[in-house]
């Protein structure tokens, strides 16, 4: 999420109108793979989700495609999260390994090593904070990630977990199985009223930023250009064999220090070689959003990573000025100069097929990195300019740059909640102070940014 504009009426989201009126590339896939005979591992990431894991574990019990190993990897909780999850299991019938760390070391560490040791197709990447709403989620991620050898990850809709939501589920029989007979109490419940209100606070301004960036921003990306910047990490399948051979790639020269948040850093690698990561709009998962008074730390940490990985990727980012270049080697392919190429894309037809390798990226930019090239300016730009217009007294700019922004982005909301519009509205205006609040940890984030650039020069940036 860290690419998300801030000014509604910027390049990225006319890129995303582009895209929807557009249209998709509508090449009919011809998968060199059945998806239905792939191996998926779940790997669980957990540190101190003693509340969560039940929500989690009984979200995969109820998934259509069962995986062939889950892994739960405790990272040195202080809770009982590794013996909940093997309660848990136990009761749905769920063969699980769970390994147990005696000190946190990170999620990247159990990315890498969970790819190289073990032969799964897929490696399905689901946070112990987080559970599967859709009960087809890991078909569908799986299903899209074998349309393509160039489609490396998918993801889908991420929601906020709210009360209701974890209710919900623990109704489901599934759930039923973990109480063995008890009545449903939800830990989260037991939270001050003080708390209850900062969450609440915390998953409406979600709420309303995932419905713009999913079901806006996003989908018109994965129209226009078949991928999205980055898959949302929480709850994301992606090609085993293609992670391992990227942390082969990298650790000799970051180790673990794959920026502020390795999702942004993977998904920017990913697209890099020329590989596209996906996201669906028809499955969801619900994930818990932190307290609202812990959501600066949260945006400083995805935006620092984007900033971070436009430094590490820089020839994606400068794209937008080798178009003449793409241009002239798609006039070379089209007469004749790379005939085997074509050759090729036409015994596998693939949507959006472009050429592998981290040298095509140097030489002729990728499509995606328009999306890159446009998130950087937003991402400076819009917080600079807020602040710029007070200094120099330019008033009337602000406020019309203030209401445009805030009432087409209300527009937008309204239009793409079907059924919820009159709350979409309402949530928009509740949380517009908070959005405008929350920019001020967009420029603390550049300044450290240009310091660890040009003063400081620490670059072993990770979370």
């Amino acid at each position: 999420m860290a690419t998300a504009p801030w000014f509604v009426i910027s390049p990225n989201a006319l890129l995303s109108v582009v895209g929807l009126l557009r249209g998709p590339d509508r090449t009919v896939p011809t998968p060199a793979q059945d998806w239905r005979t792939a191996t998926v591992d779940v790997v669980i990431p957990a540190y101190r989700e003693a509340e969560n894991i039940a929500h989690c574990l009984v979200s995969v019990a109820r998934q259509t495609h069962k995986p062939r190993n889950i892994i739960v990897v405790d990272d040195g909780s202080s809770d009982d999260t590794a013996s909940r999850a093997e309660q848990t299991a136990q009761r749905l019938g769920l063969k699980i390994m769970v390994i147990r760390r005696q000190a946190s070391i990170g999620k990247t560490p159990t990315l890498k090593r969970q790819a190289r040791e073990f032969d799964a197709d897929v490696e399905f990447i689901l946070d112990g904070d987080t559970f599967l709403e859709s009960p087809d989620y890991i078909a569908r991620c799986v299903e899209e990630l074998y349309k393509g050898v160039g489609i490396a990850s998918v993801c889908g809709r991420v929601l906020p977990m709210r009360l209701s939501d974890r209710r919900r589920l623990a109704e489901t029989p599934e759930y039923a199985a973990v109480l063995d007979g008890k009545p449903y109490v939800d830990p989260k419940s037991s939270r001050t009223r003080l708390q209850l209100m900062w969450w609440g606070l915390t998953n409406i301004y979600r709420d309303c930023l995932y419905r713009y960036l999913q079901g806006f921003v996003f989908h018109g990306q994965m129209v226009f250009f078949g991928g999205i910047t980055n898959p949302v990490g929480c709850a994301v399948a992606y090609r085993r064999e293609y992670i391992k051979d990227l942390f082969d790639r990298y650790e000799p020269h970051f180790g673990d220090n794959l920026t502020n948040s390795e999702d942004i850093f993977i998904g920017f690698a990913l697209i890099n070689q020329g590989y596209r990561n996906a996201q669906l709009t028809d499955v969801s998962a619900r994930s818990e959003e932190p307290l609202a008074t812990r959501l600066p730390r949260q945006i400083a940490l995805w935006s620092s990573s984007f900033l971070q990985s436009c430094y590490y990727f820089d020839a994606l980012v400068r794209s937008p000025f080798k178009a003449f270049a793409r241009l002239r080697r798609r006039w070379q392919e089209r007469h004749g100069e790379h005939g085997e190429h074509i050759r090729e894309m036409r015994k596998i037809a693939e949507p959006y097929r472009q050429a592998f390798g981290e040298e095509v990226t140097r030489r002729y930019g990728r499509p995606l990195g328009w999306i890159i090239f446009m998130s950087a300016i937003e991402k400076v730009g819009f917080p600079t300019a807020l602040i710029v217009m007070p200094l120099l007294r330019m008033w009337e700019p602000l406020l019309v740059t203030v209401l445009a922004e805030s009432l087409l982005s209300l527009m937008v909301l309204v239009v793409i909640s079907r059924g919820e519009r009159w709350k979409a509205f309402g949530k928009s205006l509740l949380v517009t102070p908070l959005r405008y609040a929350l920019i001020l940890t967009e420029v603390v984030t550049i300044g450290r940014f240009a310091s660890d650039l040009w003063i400081t020069r620490n670059r072993k940036w990770r979370k």
